[in-house]
């Protein structure tokens, strides 16, 4: 497996750039899943304004309005973080190489590096402040209309932080012992660890509560968030299957049909960044062992990558067949809910005991999933029934 894009372009090319050891694997997925998740959702907002089902808000916008001392300290102040820590990071890389995080969290790096990079960043920003001078010798308010597909960025952004603080939420109440017996290391490492149900309430809340502030209205951008989401999650299944982040299924014992390939049907994992080599009792691996399955595992997170990848092209086939906003989302809460309660048959994970049945918290959240999209969608189309009836008789009625 590849834990980062050292590992990954050194098997695939045989180069070895020591800097790329900084660049975790499934972080990277993760990045590019809220890319296309933006992506996705820039495109259904600006299809959905030009069919007249959204609307551009008023505001104000200055232009030419110079840079103050809070921005060119903040400049400095990033600027300096950047070169002393990360600058001196890459170009020590071969001598940090075997444990980057800790030097990220500790207090070594170079000074000059980070009045260096300092420098930069204000004179970056000094010279932009120039160009605008030359553009609007005196700053001037306009009016501007705000497009919903324009609040992207702040909406991805807010997105991001609520969902990865959900995942890791959710994921701790998961595995509640090891939390409590280091509950600062659980926090400290950003990408390990991680619920997708937690990040899915947590940021779709955000999103919602967004929409509401934004005045978009919040049926249609459940509409825009549910094939985007199914997207993401599919790509952000790829990093946890080529990192290895311990979302693997259990130990198939089965015979594997001779047309696939063993990679396919039963994988060992090796070089994991989970750092197991017994997936039944989900321990470690001695010390300097490189981490591989003794037994191999259902490759779960390839199956539901492949699986959510194409759902999600079913998604995006029907976004622009189904009229009634909403429906387009409780179609998605359920293939969601659906493939996520079948696909925990054969994963590993926490089990809770409840009324006698022993049941995972992902099998708890799909059913209440699949459950809320049914009631959704029958409401959804009962309500937009009423709206039609209520239009239809006071049309009469003038």
């Amino acid at each position: 497996m590849f834990p980062n894009f050292y590992h990954l372009v050194k098997d695939l090319l045989g180069i070895e750039i020591p800097g790329l050891v900084y660049v975790n694997t499934f972080g990277f997925f993760v990045a590019i899943a809220f890319l296309l998740a933006n992506y996705t959702m820039r495109l259904e907002l600006k299809r959905k304004e030009e069919d007249g089902l959204l609307e551009g808000m008023p505001g104000k916008q200055w232009f030419g309005k110079l840079p103050g001392v809070t921005d060119y300290a903040s400049n400095a102040i990033l600027g300096f973080i950047f070169g002393w820590k990360f600058i001196y990071l890459f170009v020590n890389a071969s001598t940090l190489f075997d444990d980057p995080q800790s030097h990220i969290l500790s207090s070594e790096g170079s000074i000059l590096f980070g009045v260096l990079a300092a420098v930069i960043s204000v004179g970056l920003k000094y010279y932009d402040a120039i160009k605008v001078k030359r553009k609007y010798p005196e700053p001037i308010e306009k009016d501007i209309v705000i497009h919903p597909y324009q609040r992207m960025g702040t909406i991805t952004l807010v997105a991001a932080v609520a969902g990865l603080l959900g995942a890791k939420i959710f994921d701790h109440m998961e595995h509640w012992d090891e939390f409590i017996a280091n509950p600062l290391g659980a926090f400290l490492n950003p990408f390990s660890g991680l619920t997708f149900y937690g990040g899915l309430i947590c940021g779709g809340a955000a999103v919602l509560w967004l929409a509401k502030k934004y005045k978009i209205n919040w049926k249609h951008m459940l509409d825009v968030g549910g094939p985007a989401m199914m997207l993401a999650y599919g790509v952000g299944r790829i990093g946890c299957h080529m990192s290895g982040d311990g979302d693997w299924g259990q130990v198939n014992e089965f015979a594997k049909p001779s047309f696939l390939p063993d990679w396919l049907w039963a994988y060992t994992y090796p070089n994991n960044v989970a750092g197991i080599c017994d997936a039944e009792a989900h321990t470690g691996c001695p010390p300097g062992q490189i981490p591989e399955l003794i037994l191999p595992v259902w490759p779960t997170p390839l199956y539901e990558a492949i699986m959510c990848v194409g759902l999600f092209f079913v998604l995006w086939y029907l976004r622009k067949r189904i009229s009634i906003p909403g429906v387009l989302f409780s179609v998605y809460l359920f293939l969601a809910g659906f493939e996520r309660f079948w696909i925990e048959k054969i994963r590993v994970n926490a089990v809770y005991k409840i009324a006698g049945m022993e049941i995972t918290q992902a099998e708890l959240i799909s059913t209440a999933m699949m459950i809320g999209a049914a009631i959704m969608f029958v409401w959804f189309r009962k309500t937009n029934k009423s709206q039609d009836l209520e239009i239809k008789t006071t049309s009469t009625d003038e």
